[in-house]
């Protein structure tokens, strides 16, 4: 037995150390700035010029970075956004910013803390009271905590935001993007960091030493996995769900979180707008264009798992996370 759990022990770290190495190769390829600018080679301007007058987008995580370049990019095609933030004063000068930029009045700020699940509940009621279609739901708020922290409803940082936090959010908006549908969305931002990591349901990192990049890892396979099986789930209700990489951005969220990592790649980062650029892409295009449950990059579908990394079974284990995940916050089951 003893000889056994070493070899298990080897052959996992070969996996880990394997997953590493190819996510390093592979992301500096194709992830940094001269990766968008060769990928742009492709991409078909009259995809971006599209309208979406009357269409209502919401936006987590949308006072910086990727979700405020999103904001403002929906907002200059003419979207009602609703941008729905943790800081009420930090949404207010995005809110004001995006207006004044792009000229849109239509946009909002719903002030909801993602990492609790009541206040989850309490803006899903408030946003239902409107009872209006939702035409495209961005789940872009995320976090990377290094140490292990935990919420005032007891769940791990990064999980509750990346995880229950996702997960909550877009099913409590299920009824309203189907009063969207056939033309419903749901984007999710996940990240390359998914690459290193399979699907686990020790959610919240109770086995082993916490590792704050390992669970942000983690959390956006589950994402991921979370896409594809909602496209499954939902396939009868007009509701197209994709998940997309944004690439390496230099955005505040980074700096914070992964100073040494942004100062090494310092000029080689992707900007807040090039970041977004896949989620508005997402966005605008005629739904048939699009494959519900794939993972995109660049305006394009990507795999979702590197060859021999070892990950892609891994997914088999997402109804269970599912059961985790709907016990947690008492939703009813929809499988």
């Amino acid at each position: 037995m003893f000889i056994l759990k070493v070899k298990l022990s080897f052959h996992f770290s070969c996996y880990n150390q394997w997953r590493a190495t190819a996510f390093g190769v592979y992301g500096y390829l194709n992830f940094t700035k001269n990766g968008f600018l060769e990928h742009s080679k492709n991409f078909k301007p009259e995809d971006m010029q599209t309208r979406v007058e009357g269409k209502n987008c919401i936006v987590t995580g949308a006072n910086s970075g990727i979700g405020y370049a999103t904001a403002e990019g929906l907002a200059s095609r003419g979207a009602n956004v609703y941008m729905v933030c943790r800081s009420k004063d930090r949404g207010e000068v995005a809110l004001s910013a995006i207006r004044s930029k792009t000229g849109n009045q239509n946009v909002h700020l719903e002030v909801c803390d993602l990492s609790s699940v009541t206040e989850i509940k309490s803006f899903a009621s408030r946003f239902s009271s409107k009872d209006m279609p939702v035409h495209v739901l961005v789940n872009n708020a995320g976090s990377l905590e290094h140490n292990r922290v935990t919420t005032s409803e007891g769940f791990e940082l990064n999980f509750a935001v990346n995880v229950l936090g996702t997960y909550t959010i877009t099913e409590l908006m299920v009824p309203l993007l189907e009063k969207a549908a056939p033309d419903a969305r749901v984007i999710t931002v996940s990240s390359g960091g998914m690459y290193t990591a399979p699907l686990t349901t020790d959610l919240e990192f109770n086995d082993g030493k916490f590792g704050g990049v390992e669970q942000y890892a983690r959390n956006k396979r589950v994402q991921v996995a979370l896409t594809e099986k909602w496209s499954e789930m939902y396939k009868d209700k007009g509701i197209g769900f994709y998940s997309m990489h944004p690439g390496w951005a230099d955005t505040p969220g980074v700096a914070k979180s992964l100073p040494s990592f942004s100062g090494r790649f310092q000029g080689k980062l992707r900007t807040s707008e090039e970041g977004a650029d896949t989620i508005i892409w997402l966005a605008l295009q005629p739904k048939e264009k699009l494959v519900s449950g794939s993972f995109y990059f660049d305006r394009a579908e990507a795999p979702k798992h590197l060859k021999f990394a070892a990950t892609a079974d891994s997914h088999a284990r997402i109804d269970s996370i599912i059961d985790i995940l709907r016990s947690l916050n008492n939703l009813p089951s929809r499988i």
